[in-house]
């Protein structure tokens, strides 16, 4: 009985971050590497956003994490600036969370204009070196998410804010 009363809590306390407001996007493989996923995002309570990736693939161990980044933009657009660094995707479990705050242009989005905001997402293998132009995987979010994937136009991204 008090196993079922700690869960429901659990699920009560949860319940009560989110406003209820959700939308999902599609991350597609974007290299020879098997990684496919979804990004969530969720309105919290208060009005920020909760941006939680989850992929599909190949686990690795606890200590390696994959950079993931919140681009203005669309992915097939080369050099397009940083908006937000998101907490890396950890490769034991393919998951990362991020409360968003004030993007890199200074602006800070709302749940309501996430439809309209021209971006994409990107994780990449390494933080840096070589493996930096290896994504994993990428998909566009809001005003682009309906556009059909296309692997060969996928750009290389900077690292400028």
């Amino acid at each position: 009985m008090i196993l079922l009363a700690g869960l429901w809590s659990c699920t009560d306390q949860e319940s009560e971050k989110y406003t209820g407001k959700a939308v999902e996007y599609q991350l597609y493989q974007a290299s020879e590497f098997d990684y496919v996923g979804k990004a969530m995002v969720k309105e919290l309570i208060g009005g920020n956003l909760e941006l939680t990736i989850q992929l599909e693939g190949a686990r690795g161990d606890s200590e390696t994490n994959y950079p993931a980044h919140l681009h203005f933009g669309n992915y097939t657009e080369a050099d397009t600036p940083i908006a937000f660094m998101l907490d890396p995707v950890s490769a034991s479990n393919l998951k990362s969370s991020t409360i968003l705050e004030q993007l890199s242009d200074g602006s800070r989005l709302t749940f309501d204009e996430v439809s309209g905001f021209d971006g994409h997402i990107k994780v990449h293998l390494a933080a840096d070196g070589p493996d930096y132009e290896v994504i994993l995987a990428a998909g566009n979010i809001g005003l682009n998410a309906g556009a059909d994937f296309k692997l060969d136009e996928m750009a290389v991204c900077g690292k400028n804010y």
